[in-house]
């Protein structure tokens, strides 16, 4: 990635999918190049919470609301310490944010993180074309001098693929902390940081929980040196096909009986120790508008994802497994894509969306009640 951060407003800029489709427009950030998987999401808030989520690591968001930057960026609702996302796509970037808690553009702060973006593309357009398409690779160039067309397809074609990828220790914490709780704990848990938002210990520290954050790479003795009440498994990018050292630490936790809560990437990490496979979804679920259904109340969902890969397993029969039975706990309206899992013989399940949602909606929140439930159970 090469990048400049002078202003880019006038700078012409090139979005180049790995099938030869091409969108013209405006530098929006950083100059430069960038390359990485073309998703969209469907939200038309809470983009500061997307930039910054470590799930999005190697993925050029396309944001389908027409107009993006309209709050500006404040310093108080990152999810982590950078933005992730490897590049970003709108169509029309506001001009004057409207907030009285923004504090810069978000064309500044894009161009301050060196994060190459491009701004005046159809999004609509892109958003159809990659759901007939599927996700797939994509470059963006910006500059005055930018390379031919047959150059920057090659260069898009050379770059790496989300299928394969191994990428949750490449943004997860490299040394322990401890977020504590807000009231008197009641419970200790560790958090397995896959991608961690900040949000997450968040809401269970607000339920009187102390969350150590342990690294993707921490053994199964250092998870126990904490004594914990509950074990968690976060969010984060990647294909899960890679993540062999998670599953063996979850098969692991499930061996020893401690309360499990896994969220995201914890969802397909859940179903690999459980022995189902996981696989690519054709374009994913991105945004903050995902309906889903909890079978276990018949209760429907407004939900915050973010996944391009899924969990497969049967819908409507419970399964087997090496840790007792299991069932598919979500399922999501749209597509049947499983959103959920479930032990029944152990104190432990899973969602395959995100119940801390900082930017809404808060339709799930319960899920950290059910984990803090779960410890109560054990305890007593």
């Amino acid at each position: 990635m090469t990048i400049s951060t002078r202003g880019a407003t006038r700078v012409p800029a090139v979005l180049v999918l790995e099938d030869g489709r091409i969108f013209r427009g405006r530098a929006y950030g950083a100059v430069g190049e960038t390359f990485g998987e073309a998703v969209f999401s469907t939200g038309m808030t809470g983009y500061q919470e997307t930039l910054t989520d470590p799930s999005y690591h190697r993925q050029v968001v396309v944001m389908t609301a027409p107009h993006v930057g309209n709050t500006g960026v404040n310093d108080e609702d990152a999810e982590s310490a950078r933005i992730w996302v490897s590049g970003y796509v709108v169509r029309d970037p506001a001009r004057v944010p409207s907030s009285w808690r923004s504090r810069r553009t978000l064309d500044e702060e894009l161009a301050a993180q060196g994060v190459v973006g491009i701004s005046g593309v159809d999004t609509r357009a892109l958003t159809r074309h990659l759901r007939e398409r599927g996700a797939m690779r994509v470059g963006i160039f910006s500059g005055n001098a930018l390379p031919d067309e047959g150059t920057m397809l090659a260069e898009v074609r050379q770059a790496p693929e989300m299928t394969g990828a191994d990428l949750s220790a490449e943004v997860a914490t490299t040394e322990t902390y401890v977020v504590p709780a807000q009231g008197e704990k009641k419970f200790t848990v560790a958090a397995v940081d896959l991608g961690i938002k900040g949000m997450t210990p968040y809401r269970m520290a607000e339920r009187d929980i102390e969350v150590h954050v342990l690294p993707a790479t921490a053994s199964v003795e250092e998870v126990y040196a904490v004594n914990p009440d509950g074990v968690f498994f976060s969010n984060g990018p990647g294909d899960p096909a890679t993540a062999d050292h998670p599953v063996a630490l979850m098969r692991a936790v499930l061996e020893r009986g401690t309360p499990l809560f896994g969220i995201c990437f914890g969802n397909q990490i859940l179903g690999r120790a459980l022995g189902f496979g996981t696989y690519k979804l054709k374009y994913g679920h991105r945004g903050i508008n995902q309906p889903v259904q909890d079978r276990t109340t018949g209760k429907v969902e407004v939900t915050a994802h973010n996944h391009g890969f899924a969990v497969d397993a049967p819908l409507d029969t419970v399964s087997d497994t090496p840790f007792g039975r299991a069932e598919v706990s979500h399922v999501c309206l749209n597509d049947n894509v499983v959103e959920g899992l479930q032990l029944l013989d152990k104190p432990a399940f899973s969602v395959q969306y995100h119940p801390e949602a900082a930017a809404g909606p808060h339709d799930a929140a319960y899920l950290f009640d059910r984990f803090v439930s779960l410890m109560e159970g054990q305890r007593a």
